[in-house]
């Protein structure tokens, strides 16, 4: 079980984009920069998360781009906006690791553990069992558990998955709810 007290800086926070940082779409995609929307508290959320850990990195699942209905030019301007808005109020991200790919059994497609394991490969001092992924999904859940990491579940899009889970060690109503949770040292 995840004991929030034991965060300390050699930690990784990996977050889910989608239904976490912005307002998800319902059976749809977010698909360039005037749709994206960040939450009220998200930008007061990775303010608040920035000390605690070693390494921010963003995993998100965006076939948009696979089904050829935003280009992966439509993303990156999403994500330096994403960016560029949480480092102006003192947040930060350090990559973001995004899959494409259109079939279920692709390894970087969550619940699959590719994009950790990339992130891993770019920054070997990430230890898994010192990760969580915040996810609103039980995709995300399962991503982290395939990769050996916490899970933390946020219902801002899908309140009504059950929890307990076994899936799930800690369930919060937001980004902001958890980062309030971590204890200052």
């Amino acid at each position: 079980m995840l004991d929030l007290s034991q965060i300390d800086n050699s930690w990784t926070l990996f977050l889910d984009r989608d239904g976490v940082i912005n307002h998800d779409k319902d059976n749809d995609y977010i698909r360039n920069r005037e749709e994206f929307r960040f939450y009220d508290t998200t930008l007061e959320a990775m303010s608040l998360l920035a000390p605690f850990f070693h390494r921010i990195v963003v995993t998100t699942n965006q076939k948009g781009v696979g089904k050829g209905l935003m280009t992966v030019a439509d993303l990156e301007g999403i994500h330096q906006y994403m960016v560029a808005a949480i480092q102006e109020q003192g947040g930060r991200i350090d990559k973001i690791y995004y899959c494409s790919d259109l079939s279920d059994d692709s390894v970087n497609r969550k619940p699959n553990p590719g994009m950790a394991f990339q992130a891993k490969k770019d920054f070997p001092a990430i230890d898994l069992s010192k990760s969580i992924i915040v996810g609103n999904r039980i995709s995300d859940m399962g991503f982290g558990r395939n990769a050996g990491m916490h899970t933390v579940f946020v219902a801002t899009t899908h309140p009504e998955t059950p929890f307990p889970d076994p899936l799930i060690d800690l369930r919060f109503s937001d980004l902001l709810a958890f980062a309030k949770a971590i204890p200052l040292k």
